[in-house]
């Protein structure tokens, strides 16, 4: 009896571990929080209604788990080319693939239905756009042309902004902001990590930098460039509400640096910096987080 449920426990514990990796748990916790953030940003000086956040967090991680399991299983092929994804479920075939869409099919119904029922029809829309966007433009364009990374950059900037409708029920300029800002940091950050992943992608023939002549100085060029947009849009509120609040300061103290990160990167063009930007990214999105909370007129 006792090894029966030792054996019972040790498949669980597979299947567990299997299902985390194809939901990409750790990417899908910064989605997420990303999500919470706007949510918690829209709902700022009123109390909140936990059930609802409760509610939104769980739906829009059964989305996040679905999009992330159709990028796995339209790349399966790819993924077992590839050092960095060789050993995820599929390739390894620790999972079967119908086993896999039925997770996916499970994980979006509900999801979208939590969001679009409990939540507000406006939020599951979004969530579905971005699914569909995600897993089944964004996915098999990478092996097609760059331009995957400016739709992928789409369902990528939505959270934020997801989190905001699902609280305000509202489709706004400072919705539209929160999405803008992610939507252009996506660029600077994702290039960053296809610089560094750049000869891993190459077999799988996927081409994620925005020149065509790879690893080079143009690219660079143009990720200075996109970081460079994220200094006037930290003026946003000061244009909307006319006058200059702690969190502009902050966004905009954070974008100079970020900005500054990636014109080192320009100027060095190495692996030494895109891998000093990536981490840059990280710190960035944590400061735009941060300075929302010290926006007192939203």
């Amino acid at each position: 009896m006792q090894s029966r449920i030792a054996s019972f426990g040790n498949v669980l514990s597979s299947k567990i571990s299997i299902y985390g990796e194809l939901a990409k748990f750790r990417l899908s916790s910064f989605v997420i929080l990303s999500s919470m953030i706007g949510y918690l940003f829209a709902n700022l000086g009123y109390p909140v209604d936990w059930v609802k956040f409760l509610l939104f967090s769980v739906g829009g991680t059964l989305v996040t788990f679905a999009s992330n399991a159709i990028n796995q299983v339209i790349e399966k092929d790819s993924d077992r080319l590839m050092r960095r994804t060789m050993v995820r479920p599929l390739p390894e075939n620790r999972v079967s693939t119908s086993e896999v869409i039925l997770f996916i099919g499970v994980s979006a119904v509900a999801g979208l239905t939590i969001l679009s029922v409990s939540v507000n029809a406006m939020t599951g829309v979004i969530a579905a756009i971005s699914l569909l966007l995600y897993g089944f433009i964004y996915t098999p364009l990478k092996k097609i042309s760059s331009i995957a990374v400016f739709v992928g950059a789409i369902p990528g900037a939505f959270p934020p902004l997801l989190g905001y409708v699902a609280y305000s029920n509202v489709l706004n300029e400072i919705a539209i902001w929160l999405f803008v800002v992610q939507f252009f940091w996506q660029f600077v950050h994702f290039w960053a990590i296809a610089w560094l992943g750049y000869d891993d992608y190459l077999k799988a023939g996927i081409m994620l930098l925005p020149s065509e002549s790879g690893k080079s100085k143009s690219s660079a060029g143009i990720t200075f460039v996109y970081a460079l947009v994220l200094i006037p849009l930290a003026f946003y509120p000061y244009f909307i509400y006319h006058e200059i609040t702690l969190g502009t300061i902050i966004l905009l103290v954070g974008s100079i640096w970020f900005s500054y990160r990636a014109f080192l990167f320009y100027k060095e063009v190495n692996d030494v910096q895109a891998r000093k930007l990536m981490f840059a990214s990280f710190i960035y999105l944590l400061v735009f987080f941060v300075s929302l909370f010290f926006h007192n007129q939203f």
